[in-house]
C-alpha cells in the first residue's frame, strides 16, 4: 500500500537534507502558504494517526511519550486522536511542561480538553501495545542526559513495537549517530523531507520503516531548495542499462583486468572477476601469483589468467597494456610483489577501482587522481584519514567527502547505508542491502562489479555515476540473495542475481 489518503506515502522522496535545512525552510514555506505552525503540527499529528492504524489496527492501549519540544506536540496530537478514536492511551510527559514551545503547549491544552490526562514514567505499567516515540526531535546533536540514556534502554528492553515521529529519540539526523541510546523504533514517520541521517550510520538499526508524510509543504520545499545528497534513484541508475545494439562484440564491453590474489588469497580475486563477468565486462583478465593459477581458472574457465611474479615486469607489462581499466586490491596483500604490481599498474593510469589491500598501500603512500573509485571498509577509511574507525562511523558523509576530497575520484564508503561521494559535494547513498552481507568477499565483488561496469560505460557516464549503479546492483543483489536467509548467505551467492539485474527491461 504506498499511501492512505494522501497523508503519508511508503514512497520516499529522493533528495536528502540537513537537519536545519528543514527547520528552517518549514517556518518559511507555511508562512508563504499562510499556515500557521499550529497546524502544521496537527497535520502531523493526523499523518502519524493514519499511519497507525494502517499499520497497527488491532491496538488497544498505546503509550505515548511526549518530550518538551515541537516533536512533544506532535505526540500530544497523536494521542487526542487516538483518544478520540477509542483507543486507551496514558501519556507519559518527559520534558520541562512550563517550557514548551507555543504550538506545542497549544497542543498540550486540547489534549487535556479533550480529557486526557499526563503522567510521569514513574507511571508507566508497560502492558501496551505499541509505544509512539515523539520525545525528541531532528534538531539534538548533543549527547543525552544520563536519565535519558537510561530510559531509552528500558524502553527497549520491553520489545514492544513503536512508531517513532520524525526521527527515533537519540539518533543524530544528520549524520545517524547514536546520541547515547536511542529508541528502537518498529517504523519512523519522516516529515516534510528526508532527513539524511535516517539512511546511513547507525540508523539502519533504529528507523525500521520509514514512511513519509509531506504536510503539503513537501513540494514547495523541494522547488525552494536544492541539495547534493540523495538516495540512489533505481529508475534512473536502471536507464543506464540499455539493450546492447545487436552486432554487438567483446571488445565493445571493456578490458578488464584485475590485479590480487596473493598466497592465500585467490577466493578474493576469483570472487572479484567473476563478479565483474557477471556484470557484463567484455574481456576480464586475472594478474595473480603463479601458484592459483590453475585454481582460479579451473573455477572459472572464461577468464583470462596471468601468474607473475616480481622477477617478470615484462610480462607484467604486457598483460596491463592489453587492459583498459583496472581493479587494484583484492587479496593483493602488502609485500613486495603487491606493492610492484600497485605501482605498476597505476603507471598506466587509466581508469581504476582501488580495494581492500590496494587502500591500505594508497594510505602508506598518499596521491590523488581523479580517474578511479575509491572503495574502504571503515577500517580501510580510517586508514586513509588516519583517524579512527568511530570517528568515520560518527559522521560517514563527511568521512566519504573528506576521502574524495583528499585522494579525488569517487569515494565509496561501504557499510550500512553505503555512502557514494563524487566531485563538487554530490553525495547518494544507497538504502538496498542487509545484514547477510556481513560475510567474507562481499567487498571483492562490489570492487569486480564496479570494474566492470567502468568497462562497458566509462565512455558514456562519469564514474559517479558508474559507482552508483555499481552499488546498487551489488545491494540489489543482495537482498535477493536473503529471500533464502540472511544467515549463511555468500558472497557467491550473489551472482546470479547480479547477472538478472543488469538485464532488467
Amino acid at each position: 500500500m504506498a499511501q492512505q489518503d494522501d497523508l503519508f506515502s511508503t514512497s520516499l522522496p529522493q533528495s536528502l537534507w540537513r537537519a536545519e535545512v528543514v527547520k528552517n525552510q518549514e517556518v518559511l514555506i507555511a508562512e508563504k502558504q499562510g499556515i500557521s505552525l499550529s497546524s502544521l503540527m496537527e497535520r502531523a499529528g493526523a499523518a502519524s494517526f493514519a499511519y497507525l492504524q494502517y499499520r497497527w489496527p488491532q491496538a488497544s492501549k498505546i503509550l505515548v511519550l511526549a518530550g518538551g519540544g515541537n516533536n512533544g506536540g506532535d505526540a500530544y496530537v497523536v494521542a487526542r486522536l487516538a483518544k478520540q478514536f477509542g483507543i486507551k492511551i496514558q501519556l507519559i510527559e518527559l520534558g520541562k511542561i512550563d517550557k514548551l514551545p507555543k504550538e506545542a503547549q497549544l497542543a498540550r491544552d486540547a489534549w487535556l480538553a479533550a480529557g486526557g490526562q499526563s503522567s510521569d514514567w514513574q507511571a508507566i505499567d508497560w502492558q501496551y501495545d505499541l509505544i509512539v516515540d515523539g520525545v525528541m526531535g531532528i534538531g539534538i546533536s548533543t549527547p543525552l542526559r544520563p536519565f535519558l540514556v537510561q530510559f531509552f534502554g528500558h524502553v527497549n528492553q520491553q520489545a514492544l513495537p513503536v512508531l517513532a515521529l520524525d526521527i527515533p529519540s537519540g539518533l543524530c539526523a544528520n549524520s545517524g549517530r547514536n546520541l547515547g541510546a536511542v529508541i528502537q523504533a518498529s517504523a519512523t514517520i519522516t516529515f516534510i523531507a528526508a532527513k539524511q541521517g535516517l539512511f546511513t550510520g547507525q540508523a539502519a538499526n533504529y528507523v525500521g520503516d520509514i514512511v513519509f508524510a509531506g504536510l503539503g509543504l513537501d513540494e514547495q520545499f523541494e522547488r525552494d531548495n536544492s541539495s547534493k545528497i540523495a538516495l540512489c534513484s533505481q529508475q534512473a541508475l536502471s536507464a543506464m542499462l540499455r539493450p546492447r545494439a545487436r552486432v554487438s562484440h567483446k571488445g565493445d564491453f571493456g578490458r578488464v583486468v584485475l590485479l590480487g590474489g596473493n598466497i592465500g588469497m585467490a577466493g578474493a580475486i576469483r570472487l572479484a572477476a567473476e563478479a565483474c563477468q557477471r556484470v557484463g565486462a567484455g574481456l576480464v583478465r586475472v594478474i595473480t601469483k603463479p601458484e592459483h593459477h590453475l585454481v582460479i581458472l579451473s573455477g572459472r574457465p572464461e577468464l583470462m589468467v596471468t601468474g607473475i611474479e616480481m622477477q617478470q615486469p615484462e610480462l607484467l607489462q604486457d598483460a596491463l597494456k592489453l587492459a583498459s581499466c583496472a581493479v587494484l586490491g583484492p587479496g593483493l596483500g602488502q609485500d613486495e610483489w603487491a606493492k610492484g604490481l600497485f605501482k605498476q599498474a597505476l603507471a598506466q593510469n587509466y581508469h581504476s577501482v582501488v580495494d581492500a589491500d590496494g587502500l591500505n598501500l594508497l594510505s602508506q603512500v598518499p596521491q590523488r587522481r581523479s580517474n578511479w573509485v575509491l572503495t574502504p571498509h571503515p577500517g580501510e577509511a580510517s586508514r586513509l584519514l588516519n583517524c579512527t574507525i568511530g570517528e568515520i562511523e560518527a559522521d560517514r558523509m563527511t568521512a566519504a567527502f573528506t576521502i574524495q576530497q583528499r585522494y579525488g575520484g569517487v569515494c565509496v564508503l561501504k557499510g550500512a547505508g553505503t555512502v557514494i561521494a563524487g566531485g563538487n559535494g554530490a553525495i547518494k547513498i544507497c538504502n538496498f542491502g542487509n545484514p547477510g552481507m556481513a560475510s567474507g568477499g562481499m567487498g571483492d565483488v562490489l570492487s569486480g562489479i564496479i570494474g566492470g561496469l567502468i568497462g562497458q560505460f566509462a565512455a558514456q557516464y562519469s564514474l559517479f555515476e558508474i559507482a552508483c549503479l555499481g552499488v546498487s546492483i551489488h545491494s540489489r543483489s543482495a537482498d535477493l540473495a536473503a529471500e533464502m536467509g540472511e544467515r549463511g548467505m555468500l558472497a557467491s551467492d550473489l551472482m546470479p542475481y547480479i547477472r538478472q539485474l543488469v538485464n532488467l527491461k
